[in-house]
């Protein structure tokens, strides 16, 4: 990966969807040359997909907390994570590494719902333990690709 591609990464991090035309003109590089750049990138893996950015509160699902998770003795990660893909309003997880085995970002339509969510994780998917965080403000910070 040289600095084009960097370049590329970082500016289609911000936007997506530039075309190839765009993305092109800010890289100085053809249309072609940028969509056979961006092909490799997504076949080496290193670009996995193009998202929209969605707006949750519109979308109905205005409380978003982050819940730490610590599951029971015998409980797999594997078995974990195939029974969080059941539950409405997780929207991610993370292995960890400390004292809690996973971080979880859930979207909720109020309070009941997050209540919902803690208890489906602790009577389905096997978490033992669990540590609720409400976000406040969500920020995305997109500052390009660290060199």
């Amino acid at each position: 990966m040289d600095r084009i591609d960097r370049e590329i990464l970082g500016r289609l991090t911000k936007d997506a969807r530039l075309s190839y035309r765009e993305l092109g003109e800010q890289v100085h590089l053809s249309a072609n040359a940028v969509a056979e750049r961006v092909r490799r990138l997504q076949l080496a893996g290193a670009i996995r997909g193009f998202h929209a950015d969605l707006d949750l509160a519109a979308l109905g699902w205005p409380l978003q907390a982050l819940v730490d998770v610590k599951l029971r003795p015998g409980v797999s990660a594997t078995q974990f994570e195939s029974m969080l893909k059941l539950i409405p309003g997780v929207l991610g997880a993370q292995l960890l590494t400390g004292t809690f085995d996973y971080l979880l970002r859930v979207a909720c339509a109020d309070q009941q719902d997050l209540v919902r969510v803690v208890e489906a994780l602790r009577e389905t998917a096997g978490a033992q333990e669990t540590y609720s965080r409400l976000i406040l403000r969500d920020l995305v910070v997109t500052n390009g690709m660290p060199d």
